[in-house]
């Protein structure tokens, strides 16, 4: 099963997609890891680089037979078309998850006191935020608001929406 997260940095996606995929079994992709990894290794860095190698290892592991939950803004109708492709190469189902916060007041907050946990990411300010091209996602299976709830909370409501859908693993 791939499942696909997406929304604007400071919803809530990256800890309740991991908290999930540790829930779950899955293998663990984060864009912003990848990222990262590239400007360290290159210095810069241009474009979709780290959706590609995303979408490789993804339907790597896909192919092995393991779950995969992807973390990642997928701001676009391209990247979320092109995992729908590697769901299809893969020969795997697929759920996309659209993680909010609709607090605007919470979602800058939980911005401007967050702190990276990849290291050497410079996380955006609450203006990038704001700014951030983010195309509404009218084909996300499951959308999980974030505002006013814990991580616990979020991931209970995930976790059910899910197997409403598929039967979870464990």
């Amino acid at each position: 099963m791939l499942y696909v997260f997406g929304g604007l940095p400071g919803s809530g996606k990256s800890t309740l997609s991991s908290a999930f995929a540790e829930a779950v079994s899955a293998f663990y992709l984060r864009i912003d890891t990848i990222e990262q990894a590239i400007r360290d290794s290159t210095g810069e860095f241009l474009g979709p680089e780290g959706y590609m190698v995303a979408y490789g290892v993804a339907r790597d592991n896909l192919t092995q037979g393991a779950s995969v939950v992807a973390d990642s803004v997928n701001p676009i109708p391209v990247t979320r078309n092109a995992w729908l492709e590697v769901a299809r190469d893969a020969s795997s189902s697929i759920l996309q998850i659209e993680i909010m916060c609709s607090n605007p007041q919470e979602h800058r907050t939980r911005i401007e006191t967050r702190t990276a946990t990849v290291p050497g990411l410079k996380l955006p300010d609450w203006e990038e935020v704001e700014e951030h091209m983010y195309q509404p996602w009218d084909t996300a299976d499951i959308v999980i608001d974030t505002a006013g709830a814990s991580i616990e909370d979020s991931l209970k409501e995930l976790r059910e929406k899910v197997a409403h859908l598929r039967p979870l693993p464990g």
